[in-house]
């Protein structure tokens, strides 16, 4: 399987750092995560899931300009270790909407009983697809 992704690299030292705000795609979901460190050596991103993003796919072209259909808080999921190269670096005007409503005191987003099975669903499903890289 082919991965149209593209690492972000100068030299030898990858510029994704820590804190910075990442993301995994899959169909029309959006795992967004912030990188905690990059195991070079191993190619792999330490990330820490912030929220699982569910858009329509003709928003996927300009998603900054529309708001997600589904958006779930998994702060409180397990870290992840996945291949850097499956990881986009995640743009400060599509980012701040999202953690602004993270934050927000509307309980529905931010205590859903789902978003560890809706996680686990959507991890597995990039294993699936990447099988590969793993």
């Amino acid at each position: 399987m082919r991965i149209d992704f593209l690492i972000i690299k100068m030299g030898e030292n990858c510029l994704f750092t820590p804190q910075q705000i990442v993301y995994l795609t899959h169909q029309s979901h959006r795992l967004y995560c912030e990188v905690i460190q990059v195991v070079e050596s191993r190619r792999l991103c330490w990330v820490r899931p912030l929220c699982l993003v569910d858009m329509a796919e003709e928003r996927e072209i300009y998603p900054q300009f529309f708001a997600p259909k589904l958006l779930m808080d998994v702060r409180s999921t397990s870290d992840l270790l996945y291949p850097i190269i499956l990881f986009q670096p995640a743009l400060d005007t599509e980012v701040i909407p999202l953690l602004s409503q993270l934050h927000s005191p509307d309980d529905s987003i931010n205590n859903n009983p789902m978003a560890k099975e809706k996680l686990h669903q959507f991890i597995t499903q990039i294993w699936q697809e990447y099988s590969d890289v793993f």
